[in-house]
């Protein structure tokens, strides 16, 4: 009986590990301000970030179970989509590693700068088939909103039309609007 009970105590412990949120508070990279929070829930493979940052504010999902990450612009009051590549966009156990260095470090090199853009006057209001595509936390976070869809860049010279967006200090993203 006492085997069964360790058992019953082991198996607990891996499922509280693998089940749990992962929670961790965003610094700017130069001081201590918090500028919002990014919670990863690892039984859904969803990132979830809330940046308050006066008009740099937003809200981003990395849904790797369905493979887009979105952010909601809220000076633009848009939302912004992209496919995750593996090539630029780091695996979801990354992150989480990426943000356990940096709260416990402090100091952090993260090269990971995603350059992106969009086309100015090409958005489309989500419908069902969008939905479909891209899944309910997306959906919750960008319906009655324009969607953009995003394409990965070179970083720019000018960067005054840039917002930042993603995960300060681990993964930040830059949208660009494409100038012709």
């Amino acid at each position: 009986m006492n085997g069964f009970a360790a058992v019953l105590v082991l198996l607990g412990v891996f499922w509280t590990q693998t089940s749990a949120l992962d929670t961790f508070v965003l610094q700017e990279p130069e001081n201590d301000y918090v500028t919002g929070t990014m919670t990863i829930h690892n039984e859904n493979h969803i990132v979830e970030v809330h940046v308050r940052s006066g008009v740099y504010s937003s809200d981003t999902i990395f849904d790797y179970s369905r493979g887009y990450i979105a952010t909601r612009l809220l000076s633009q009051n848009a939302c912004f989509i992209m496919k995750i590549n593996k090539d630029y966009i780091p695996e979801l156990q990354e992150i989480g590693r990426l943000a356990f260095e940096r709260k416990t470090m402090k100091k952090i090199y993260s090269p990971n700068n995603v350059w992106v853009q969009f086309q100015s006057g090409h958005s489309v209001f989500g419908n069902f088939k969008d939905w479909l595509l891209y899944g309910r936390p997306i959906e919750q976070l960008c319906a009655g909103l324009p969607l953009y869809q995003l394409v990965k860049t070179q970083s720019l010279l000018n960067v005054h039309g840039c917002a930042n967006a993603g995960i300060p200090g681990i993964l930040p993203i830059k949208i660009c609007e494409k100038v012709n």
